[in-house]
């Protein structure tokens, strides 16, 4: 991708003035300019000189052109608006209480900060692949939902909006639950009605359909090691064949599929509740399968007391988990697994009406309905900021 050593990319502002960001592999460079011709740095990072009086801002735009030659900097005046404007235009009309705010990536490696975040597999994938992307407006809703906005690059107009996400992920390019970025129009009324009646709700569904994903995937490996350990009691030998000579070993085998099936349930555990609130069997073709949902229902909050532990143990703040070696944790894992193994077994028993209750229950999706948010098994503590923010405000 292109890599000026040093640049400064100006546009103009409604409230700002003129707004200027420096970028390069000499960005700081670019900042001396910008300070030496009299812009004032803003907390994020971006400089600005008033455009109030006509002759001042000459003054202040020519002095620029002078110090940005003396540093090795070239200017580029953008046919765009400011982006931070565009992204506060957009916030101010999308659904619900919304903020932006303008991340800056001056150096070419703070761009790749963006990476573990990104859930977005189209166009802005690549944009961030094969374009320097400088800055760019982060909008969030304060319920964990971040959207990344940026100018569409190689087009004189338009802007990109991609979803951004803290949760692990699959390969963004593999995985079918991945969200497609949208382009968006120069407009902002425009840009924000299609952000909320067209990439929000396919949004939501991408979140549905991860989750689902999620709880399928930790079944089905618990469900491998369930056959593995149900096939030596009913056989009374080892996998390979081998006769267990020692029944008592058989003990020992159940809390290593314990320990194991811990690994995977805790996946359930966090996802199931949302995803089973919104299941309507009576508005499907199984309404039969609402006893069984209930079980599953069931199975949860019999599970309470180990995932509150669980959680209350990985996030102790005195530090104890860092203590604990490879073999005590295994010993925890162990004993929280067979303390849900009843749990465990209805969700094995009940996988299949599960998955196409929650299949028909997609939002927006025939069998939806509204509902209230699901009580979460309990409060997830505030996750550390992401090297992505840090890097905003380098």
């Amino acid at each position: 991708m292109p890599n000026p050593s040093a640049e400064i990319t100006l546009s103009t502002s409604r409230t700002l003035g003129l707004v200027a960001i420096a970028s390069g592999d000499r960005y700081q460079q670019a900042n001396h300019a910008l300070a030496e011709a009299g812009f004032s740095r803003l907390p994020n990072g971006a400089y600005t000189a008033s455009l109030a009086d006509a002759q001042a801002a000459r003054h202040t735009a020519s002095a620029l052109l002078h110090r940005a030659h003396e540093h090795g900097a070239t200017v580029i005046a953008s046919t765009r608006p400011y982006l931070g404007d565009f992204g506060t235009a957009i916030a101010a009309q999308l659904p619900g209480t919304w903020t932006s705010e303008l991340e800056i990536y001056s150096h070419p490696l703070w761009q790749e900060d963006l990476w573990p975040a990104l859930w977005e597999a189209g166009e802005i994938h690549r944009a961030i692949e094969d374009h320097r992307i400088p800055f760019a407006s982060v909008l969030k809703n304060g319920t964990g939902t971040e959207l990344l906005l940026i100018e569409r690059p190689g087009h004189p107009s338009g802007y990109l909006l991609g979803a951004l996400t803290d949760q692990e992920k699959e390969d963004v390019r593999n995985d079918p639950a991945t969200p497609r970025s949208f382009v968006l129009p120069a407009d902002p009324d425009l840009a924000a009605s299609v952000i909320s009646h067209t990439f929000l709700p396919a949004y939501r569904r991408a979140l549905h359909n991860r989750d689902v994903n999620s709880v399928l995937s930790a079944l089905e490996r618990i469900r491998e090691e369930h056959q593995t350990l149900q096939a030596i009691k009913d056989s009374g030998r080892y996998s390979a064949g081998v006769p267990l000579k020692n029944p008592r070993l058989l003990a020992g085998f159940e809390r290593d599929f314990a320990n194991l099936a811990w690994l995977s349930f805790h996946d359930v555990l966090e996802h199931a509740p949302g995803l089973l609130a919104r299941c309507r069997p009576a508005a499907t073709p199984w309404p039969d399968d609402a006893a069984a949902l209930i079980r599953l229902r069931e199975a949860v909050t019999a599970s309470q007391d180990a995932w509150n532990q669980w959680n209350d143990l990985r996030h102790d703040p005195w530090g104890i988990p860092r203590a604990l070696s490879h073999h005590e944790w295994s010993q925890i894992r162990g004993q929280l697994g067979l303390a849900v193994l009843p749990a465990i077994e209805a969700w094995l028993a009940h996988t299949d009406v599960f998955e196409r209750q929650v299949r028909a229950a997609v939002p927006g999706g025939a069998a939806a309905l509204s509902a209230p948010s699901p009580r979460l098994l309990a409060a997830r503590p505030a996750l550390p900021p992401s090297p992505r923010s840090a890097a905003a405000h380098r």
